[in-house]
C-alpha cells in the first residue's frame, strides 16, 4: 500500500521535494553518498531526504551528522547499546549521544562515509533508524517499566514494537507512511501514572476498563510547535489491545490522505480535527477500518501522580529489582555507554530501559546484587539519589548541536541547576525543562518551570533569553502550562528562579544572605503567576 496523496498537493517546498522523490529512495544511494562525501551531495538529499534514514545534516557542525534511532518503548539490549557506543567512540571528542524525551537515543558526530558500515552493524543487532525524521512517525513511547511493575495494567512492549513494525515495515522502510503532512507521535500507556505524557501525542492510548474488560481509551491531536501547542483530546473511542495497531494504521491513512499541507505550521493532526470536527474525523477513521468503534469507557485508569523511576524498586518478579539511574540532561559519552552495557550484563539480564525524563533503568537486578551495583563508580555520576532540583532537570539538545536552537541549553541548564542546588534546599523535586526554541523538544509546557530559548535585548544589546512557563502538570489530570513572562535575559534568570523556588515550591536558602543578594538582583523583573498557571 503506497500513499494516495496526489502531486497536486505539493503546495510548499517540502511537499514539492517529497513529490519529486520519496525520502526512502536515498536508501539505495547511501554507498554513493559515502564515496562522494557530504559536500558533493544534492542539497535536498543531504539536508532533507537523509532524515528518512534517520541521518541529519547539522549546519552548526557541518560534516558531522546526527543519527536518530528508533527504540520502541525505550527497550534496548546491552549488545545494541555497545554497538551505539562503538559508533560514538570512533569520533573521539566529536562523538556523543543523547537520551531524548521520546525514550530514544541520538548519536552525534557521525560522518557520511561511515553510514553504510554503521547500518550494517545496526542490522546485525536488530537496530534501525529508518523513518525517524521529517514527515514520519517518531519513536513509539510506552511505559518504561512495562513487564516489571507489579501494579501495571498492560505490558506495552509488544504493542509498541508492532506499531513500529507497521510503520517501518519491520525496519525496512514503508512507503505507505513516508509522506505524512507533518511528523506524528504515538504513545501507549500501560501503568496508572501517565509515564508517556499521553497529552502531548497525536495518538495516545491510556488504560481503561469497559464492562470489566481492560483496554484503552484513545486521545488524539496533542502536539507542540512554534505556531501552537495543544493537549490531546478524547476521541470517544475505547479499543481492545488487539485493535491498537489497526486503529493506528487507520488514523495515519486518514491523516496522510486528508491532512492539511498548504501551510506547514498548520499541518499537524489537530488542525485536521479542528477543520472537520471530532464526529466527522471519527467517522472517516471507522470507514477506513471497516467497522464501528466502541465509545470510550467512562473513565481511564490514570490515577497516580507521575513517577520518574529513579531509585531502587522491587519488580513483580520475586527477588528482582529495577534500578533507575539519573543521567544529567541525558548526555552520554562512549565510555558511559560501554559501562552501562557492562553493568546491565553483570548485574541484570543484559537489558536497559530509557525514560522520557532522559534517564536509564537497569532491570532484573537480584536482591543480592543491588548493593554491589550501587557501589559501581559510574553510579557516583549517574546516581540513584540525585537532589530534588537536579532530579527532574530536562533539556533539549541546544545550540551546541542544533541549528534550530536560539540558545545553548544543556550546558547552561546543568551549570545553573548546580548553582541553585548549592544555594537552596528544596523539599521536593521541581520539574525544570529547558528548550532551545519554540519547537519545544524539551517540553517546557509540561514542566513546573519551563524555559524556552529566545533572543531578547538588554541595555540595547541582543542577548540570550528565555520565555518562562509555569504550571504544567503530568500524571493524573495532566495539562499544559502557561507562558507567564517573555524575554528574560539568561544572565538575569538565576535570581528569578531562586525567588520562584522559594515562593512556590517551598525551597529554603542554605545561606539566607546569599539568597537575599540574588533576590535583590532580580528585583527589577516582575513576574505575575496566575492561580491557573500554578495548579500543577
Amino acid at each position: 500500500m503506497t500513499s494516495t496523496v496526489p502531486a497536486a498537493a505539493s503546495l510548499n517546498k517540502f511537499e514539492k521535494f517529497k513529490a519529486e522523490k520519496d525520502g526512502l529512495a536515498v536508501k539505495a544511494e547511501l554507498e554513493h553518498f559515502a564515496k562522494i562525501g557530504w559536500e558533493a551531495m544534492d542539497e535536498t538529499d543531504r539536508d532533507h531526504r537523509l532524515k528518512w534514514m534517520g541521518v541529519f545534516f547539522r549546519p552548526v557542525t557541518p560534516g558531522k551528522f546526527m543519527m536518530r534511532m528508533r527504540i520502541p518503548n525505550g527497550v534496548i539490549s546491552s549488545s545494541q547499546l555497545r554497538v551505539l557506543a562503538g559508533v560514538v567512540q570512533r569520533y573521539g571528542e566529536d562523538g556523543s549521544a543523547d537520551i531524548t524525551t521520546r525514550q530514544n537515543i541520538q548519536l552525534r558526530g557521525v560522518r557520511i562515509e561511515d553510514i553504510p558500515d554503521i547500518f550494517s552493524q545496526f542490522e546485525r543487532v536488530g537496530l534501525t533508524s529508518i523513518q525517524s525524521g521529517m514527515d514520519n512517525v517518531r519513536n513509539i513511547t510506552g511505559s518504561p517499566v512495562a513487564g516489571l511493575d507489579a501494579d501495571e495494567l498492560i505490558d506495552t512492549r509488544e504493542l509498541c514494537q508492532q506499531v513500529q513494525d507497521l510503520i517501518t515495515h519491520k525496519g525496512q522502510g514503508n512507503p505507505a507512511f513516508t509522506n505524512l503532512p507533518r511528523k506524528f507521535n504515538i504513545a501507549i500507556a500501560g501503568c496508572r501514572d501517565n509515564s508517556v505524557h499521553a497529552e502531548i501525542n497525536d495518538i495516545a492510548f491510556v488504560p481503561a476498563f469497559k464492562d470489566d474488560r481492560l483496554g484503552f481509551n484513545v486521545l488524539v491531536g496533542g502536539f507542540f510547535s512554534a505556531k501552537r501547542c495543544a493537549a490531546a483530546i478524547p476521541m470517544d473511542v475505547w479499543v481492545e489491545p488487539s485493535q491498537v495497531v489497526a486503529l493506528c494504521e487507520a488514523i495515519l491513512i486518514v491523516y496522510r490522505d486528508h491532512g492539511l499541507r498548504a501551510n506547514r505550521q498548520k499541518a499537524r493532526l489537530m488542525w485536521l480535527i479542528d477543520e472537520w470536527g471530532m464526529e466527522r474525523f471519527r467517522s472517516r477513521v471507522e470507514n477506513q477500518l471497516g467497522y464501528t468503534l466502541q465509545t470510550a469507557a467512562p473513565k481511564d485508569e490514570i490515577l497516580w501522580d507521575k513517577r520518574d523511576h529513579i531509585g531502587v524498586y522491587p519488580q513483580k518478579q520475586a527477588g528482582l529489582n529495577y534500578v533507575g539511574l539519573h543521567v544529567p540532561v541525558g548526555r552520554l559519552q562512549a565510555t558511559d555507554m560501554f559501562d552501562l552495557a557492562r553493568l546491565a550484563e553483570v548485574y541484570g539480564s543484559g537489558e536497559l530501559r530509557l525514560t522520557v525524563e532522559q534517564n536509564i533503568i537497569i532491570p532484573n537486578v537480584p536482591d543480592s546484587r543491588v548493593g554491589l551495583l550501587l557501589e559501581e563508580p559510574l553510579l557516583q555520576r549517574f546516581t540513584v539519589e540525585p537532589s530534588p532540583l537536579v532530579r527532574s532537570l530536562v533539556s533539549c539538545t541546544g545550540a551546541q548541536f542544533c541549528n534550530f536552537a536560539l540558545i545553548e541549553t544543556k550546558n547552561r541548564a546543568l551549570a545553573l541547576i548546580k548553582e541553585l542546588d548549592a544555594e537552596l534546599i528544596c523539599p521536593q523535586p521541581v520539574r525544570i525543562h529547558w528548550t532551545g526554541c519554540p519547537n519545544s523538544c524539551g517540553q517546557p509546557q509540561v514542566a513546573d518551570i519551563g524555559l524556552m530559548g529566545t533572543k531578547t535585548r538588554k541595555d540595547g544589546k541582543a542577548v540570550d533569553g528565555v520565555d518562562l512557563y509555569m504550571g504544567g502538570k503530568v500524571g493524573k489530570d495532566a495539562h499544559l502550562g502557561q507562558c507567564v513572562q517573555k524575554g528574560i535575559p539568561c544572565e538575569d534568570l538565576k535570581p528569578i528562579l531562586v525567588s520562584l523556588l522559594i515562593q512556590n515550591f517551598g525551597a529554603q536558602p542554605r545561606d539566607p544572605q546569599v539568597s537575599e543578594l540574588n533576590s535583590s538582583h532580580g528585583a527589577g523583573i516582575h513576574i505575575t503567576v496566575s492561580d491557573d498557571a500554578m495548579t500543577g
